[in-house]
């Protein structure tokens, strides 16, 4: 039997990561990835700015360059699939319209549709309540309004849910369980978690499955990248999905002027 080439999976971080993120990320890919498949994990450069969250639109605004450049210099790598890992989904439709034959996966997307095929209902366990508003318009535009039962803020802000691992548990699962209880979800969503134990802790309390996004968005990604491979669905670039013509980049010079990544993690393919 031919030996099939290693599916290729660019992990992309749109804030800066501390080494205790970094570790969490790696052992997320080392875990749940497929024997053959290998994971760059990489924040956008700091040039583009040292964002430790983004949970605020002016940073979201400035980053959306940022994940364009790494989307195009991704498929230039000849990148399978690239997944965004932000809840936001911080410039998905504009990264799948430069990647060329590279798909693009990015968190909210992928939560929303592994656990629309768990259950009828989901809630979204989030950080602020400052997310919320932003993030239910993203899950309604996915065509989820019947799905969703609600979000449910736990007051931390990105960089807090690492401060103190019991606090940020114990938030979680009394969020998890007024979606389940009071409001009937029969799924929940973490939106920005970093630390694996959380959604499986939350899941025991609550009996109900528990997708982490980073963990949904990854995984999208190489399945999407697999059904490439095995069944041949390359991205269309027709029509609304029409990327911009070559000689017009050339001459803009906004895409390709220096390094559109920042150092990598590569967790390499088993075989």
């Amino acid at each position: 039997m031919q030996k099939q080439p290693k599916v290729k999976i660019l992990y992309l971080n749109v804030t800066q990561k501390t080494n205790v993120e970094k570790q969490a990320f790696t052992e997320l890919a080392e875990q749940f990835k497929l024997p053959g498949t290998e994971v760059h994990i990489a924040s956008l450069p700091e040039t583009d700015g040292r964002f430790r969250n983004a949970e605020y639109r002016t940073y979201e605004a400035i980053m959306t360059r940022g994940v364009v450049r790494a989307a195009r210099a991704a498929a230039r790598e000849n990148f399978d699939a690239m997944a965004i890992g932000c809840f936001y989904d911080i410039a998905l439709h504009d990264a799948r319209e430069i990647s060329g034959e590279m798909l693009v996966s990015a968190s909210c997307e992928a939560a929303c549709e592994i656990a629309n095929h768990l259950a009828n209902r989901f809630g979204v366990i989030v950080g602020r309540r400052k997310w919320v508003y932003q993030m239910e318009g993203l899950v309604r535009s996915y065509g989820y309004s019947q799905q969703l039962a609600g979000f449910y803020p736990v007051d931390l802000g990105v960089t807090d849910f690492q401060r103190d691992h019991a606090e940020t548990r114990r938030r979680l699962i009394a969020a998890g369980r007024t979606a389940v209880e009071r409001d009937y979800a029969e799924a929940l969503i973490l939106g920005c978690t970093m630390e694996m134990g959380f959604y499986k802790s939350v899941e025991d309390a609550t009996g109900v499955p528990v997708i982490d996004a980073a963990i949904a968005a990854l995984k999208r990604a190489e399945y999407g990248a697999l059904l490439k491979r095995q069944c041949g669905w390359i991205p269309s670039r027709k029509w609304s999905c029409e990327p911009p013509p070559e000689e017009e980049l050339e001459q803009l010079r906004c895409l390709d002027e220096r390094e559109a990544l920042g150092p990598r993690i590569v967790v390499a393919a088993d075989r």
